[in-house]
């Protein structure tokens, strides 16, 4: 396998979003839903790539929403007969109740109206959930799906009656970034969460710094929403500002996790936007597979030949490995 610099894949992955995206996005106004209003990092950057795109395309949302302040009146009123966007993910299926409760809102409340899911992956531990989303699919009738993965997209053509499409993740939209100089030799950003892969040991090697980031800094967090507040008094619209606050919140929690990781010389993740990430910021980095085969199966898709991926199949494999490739760096120093 030829092996790719990050430049040429961010590049052809965000050209392949965007043709997708190109053939299956509806005319006419959109809202785009279920803006992530939480600390993870990766659902922040998968929502400012689609906010890239759309404002590419001239197709910035007239409507915008959390799951919290989706209102189905405001919604109908501000798109007419426009599309929904629900935003992209790995919370399509069983791990992730609510999302999956709203998607099938959604689908129940907004039949024969275009509804696009970004690109999801999907995990389904119980048969009867997945029939019900299936269900949900078929009455509703104008449900168009992205996938990430093959394993998603073999899943979704077994289960779901709608169009399906493969399509990269969101996040390559930002494009390559600018990394800060590393502070430590390896920077492991590992799940904390109910997807991190069973039977992982705990005990890090010298060299290694291990964290994960769904803690957020409180004070920071106070002076954004201070400013955010201050904000509102520029103008008085309130999808504006709901925009403005939404576009602010992603932007600081992406730039929280380009910073996480830059302080390694390499990166050792189980997270799928770690390893998204690093391939923008291009550090090199070993990638470990979460509970249910997302992270292997995106990498698998897509990434597999990027120049700085290394693969393992457990945390002291990972760690090995990483310090194995900066043993000479160490020596010298």
């Amino acid at each position: 396998m030829t092996k790719k610099t990050a430049d040429q894949l961010v590049g052809e992955l965000a050209q392949r979003f965007a043709r997708v995206l190109d053939a299956v996005l509806p005319l006419g106004k959109l809202a785009l839903v279920d803006f992530p209003d939480h600390s993870n990092v990766g659902d922040s950057a998968i929502w400012l790539g689609e906010m890239a795109y759309l404002r590419g395309r001239g197709r910035v949302p007239a409507y915008y929403s959390a799951i919290a302040d989706f209102e189905d009146a405001a919604c109908r009123a501000a798109i007419g007969d426009g599309a929904i966007l629900i935003h992209g993910g790995g919370n399509m299926g069983t791990l992730w109740p609510k999302h999956e409760a709203f998607r099938l809102h959604l689908l129940r409340t907004q039949r024969g109206r275009p509804i696009v899911q970004m690109p999801q992956s999907i995990h389904y531990a119980d048969p009867a959930a997945a029939a019900e989303m299936a269900e949900a699919i078929r009455e509703h009738g104008r449900f168009t799906l992205l996938v990430r993965d093959a394993r998603s997209l073999a899943f979704a053509e077994q289960h779901f009656d709608c169009a399906i499409h493969l399509c990269p993740d969101a996040a390559l939209m930002l494009g390559r970034q600018q990394r800060n100089a590393a502070t430590v030799p390896v920077f492991a950003l590992l799940r904390t969460d109910h997807e991190r892969a069973a039977g992982q040991a705990d005990a890090l090697p010298a060299g290694v710094v291990a964290d994960d980031w769904l803690e957020e800094d409180a004070g920071q967090k106070r002076r954004l929403r201070l400013s955010l507040k201050l904000g509102r008094l520029f103008t008085r619209d309130p999808m504006t500002q709901r925009a403005a606050r939404q576009q602010r919140l992603a932007e600081w929690r992406f730039q929280r996790g380009l910073a996480m990781l830059s302080t390694g010389e390499l990166v050792v993740t189980d997270r799928l936007h770690a390893h998204i990430l690093s391939l923008l910021l291009d550090i090199p980095h070993v990638l470990l597979d979460n509970s249910y085969g997302k992270v292997a199966g995106f990498a698998d898709q897509w990434t597999g030949d990027y120049a700085g991926l290394m693969r393992a199949t457990n945390r002291a494999e990972a760690f090995a490995t990483a310090l194995a490739c900066l043993a000479p760096q160490i020596v010298d120093g």
